[in-house]
This record gives C-alpha cells, structure tokens and sequence, in this order.
C-alpha cells in the first residue's frame, strides 16, 4: 500500500502541474479526484491516466476510508470548509496558498491541527527557488552585516482570467500574490513583521475592480524595514515574477531581480552569489521537500503553524488599507 494515500480537491489549471509530481512518487496513490464540475475532474483522470473514481465533493471521497492526505486547490473562500473536513476526517492536508482567506479561519483551522494531531501545510514554492536559498544563506553568514532595510518590487501587466475569481476580488494583488513576497522576506531574513501601513489603490484602466496595487511598509522583528510596492496592472518595464530585490545591509547591499544570481556590492568590492546553480523546479520542489518530510515523520518546511505569520502580514495590510492607519500584525491578539 501506497504511503500516501491522496484525494485531490479542485481540478483548476493548477491541478495539472501537482498531479504530474504526484504521480511520478512511487509512494503515491491518488485514491479520489474531486471537482464540483465532474467534467473537470474526469478530464484531470483521463490526463493522467488516473483509475480513481470521481466525486463531486469531499465529503463523498473521504467516505471511501481510503485518504489518508487531502491536496487542497481549491479557490480561499473554501480552504476553512475543505481543509476542516478533511483533518477532522483523520487526514494530512497539503494544498494551495493562502492558508485560509480570513486570519479567523485560519486560526481556526491551527486549532484543528491542534486537536486532531495532523498536519497542514501550504504550498509556498518561491522558498525552493536556488537564489532565495543563496540569499538566505548569505544574510545567515553576515555578508552584508545586518539587514537594515528591504525593499522589494513587483510590476507587472497580468489581466484576470474572465472564468476566474481574482477579477473580481476587492484586494487582488495583495491576497492573491503578495504572500509570495511577504513570505519570502521571512524566509530569506529569518524574522516577522510587527506592524505594516499600506495604500492599496486600483491603477486607470485596470482590468480589476478590486485594487490591483500596493504599496506597504513593514516593521520587522529585528528593527529593519521591508517596502513593498507592487501591482497587477503595470505597463511596459515589468519585474519578473519574482519582483526586483534591494536588501541594505551594515557592511554593503544585494540586488536580486528575482531570476538571476544575486549581486552583492561590498566594501571589498562586486560579487556575484552563485554558489547553488541548479535549475528551479520550485513547485514541485516543495511539493518533494513536504512529502518527503512527511514520510520521515519531520515537520515540513511551509507547516501552516509558521505559515499563518505571512498570512497575518497580507491580513494586516488589508486591514491598514481599509483603515487608513498602521496595524499591529504579530504576535497575533489572543481570542
């Protein structure tokens, strides 16, 4: 028997690239595909030449009692329903960003782990990029001193799906894509955010009705400052995906456009970080990493219990959005 046991919830165009990781795992066996479109999850069978039967909700395929690991990709508005049921059925989740689409959901679903004993984990893929990890590395080894201030940049011209939901969500960019950055800023410094002041605002002629742009300033734990400007509706002159990276240290700066090898400019002069050059295979890098970990019976690296500290840094600035004011961010308020 297979050690991962696995019912796949939502069968989106990003449906296809998780399947063809999971499939190649000789310890996967995908026993349920689920989509309330049953013609999306048949097609997501026949692709991958699944024998697996088809429901049209969870509830259905964790009936079987053969799951022992929900991959959740499913749209936020779903994540508390999805995600809930399936670790108060006795199973693992593993699934799309964001943890949830409120940080009252998302607590909530901390308190299921919590009481059932499994485990969630968010796909937060940017961590496994070969140039994060550089970085991350270097400011561990004090190559730039101490981090005092980041700022990162992210423009690009990226029209909504017209059959998708980020055309019509009221903060777009910052729910949507900005965690990626936010969680990076965690992963490459290694500390949190204690406040953030943002202005989200929607660009003339953007295809969003919500704010497609933003821009925050964060507080971090260890007194340095992360600005983040970004936007989904930015023509000519794009960032990569990525975003453009500017991290001031005591001893000198890095630059990073999101794809290439860092940069560093030091007191001793120019250097070009790129002591680990491999290809990116990002998503399905963490897809590897957290079953991997899994198996070995370690906590993996984006567990939801650490994931929750970037999600607090998109709720919070929506809330300072909404607001007009900085907003505390972490440690979370107790209930």
């Amino acid at each position: 028997m297979a050690r991962f046991r696995i019912a796949v919830v939502g069968c989106g165009g990003v449906s296809h690239y998780w399947l063809l990781t999971l499939c190649a795992r000789a310890d996967v066996e995908i026993v349920a595909v689920v989509d309330a479109a049953p013609e999306r999850a048949h097609a997501a069978v026949a692709e991958h030449g699944l024998t697996c039967p088809v429901f049209a909700s969870l509830e259905e395929a964790l009936a079987l009692g053969k799951a022992n690991l929900v991959v959740n990709l499913t749209p936020p508005p779903f994540h508390r329903t999805i995600v809930g049921a399936a670790l108060e059925a006795g199973c693992d989740v593993f699934g799309e960003k964001p943890l949830a689409a409120t940080i009252e959901e998302a607590r909530e679903l901390l308190d299921l782990v919590g009481s059932t004993g499994r485990t969630y984990v968010v796909m937060q893929q940017r961590r496994f990029l070969s140039h994060a990890r550089v970085l991350r590395e270097a400011i561990a080894d004090g190559r730039i001193g101490t981090p005092t201030e980041i700022g990162v940049d992210f423009f690009r011209s990226h029209p909504p799906d017209s059959n998708g939901f980020l055309g019509q969500m009221e903060s777009p960019l910052l729910l949507d894509l900005a965690i990626h950055h936010f969680d990076l800023v965690r992963f490459i410094t290694g500390v949190d955010a204690l406040s953030v002041y943002c202005h989200e605002f929607n660009p003339k002629e953007s295809p969003y009705r919500g704010a497609a742009a933003a821009v925050c300033i964060f507080e971090l734990s260890d007194g340095s400052v992360f600005s983040f400007r970004g936007s989904w509706s930015a023509k000519g002159a794009e960032t990569s995906w990525g975003a453009s990276w500017r991290i001031v240290g005591t001893l000198g700066t890095v630059l990073w456009d999101g794809e290439g090898p860092p940069v560093a400019d030091l007191a001793a002069g120019r250097e070009e970080w790129n002591w680990i050059d491999e290809p990116d295979t990002d998503q399905a890098a963490c897809i590897e990493a957290t079953l991997d970990a899994l198996a070995a019976g370690e906590i993996p690296q984006t567990v939801a219990t650490d994931n929750i500290k970037s999600l607090a840094m998109v709720t919070g600035a929506v809330a300072s959005a909404q607001e007009g004011r900085p907003v505390a961010i972490w440690p979370l308020e107790p209930r």
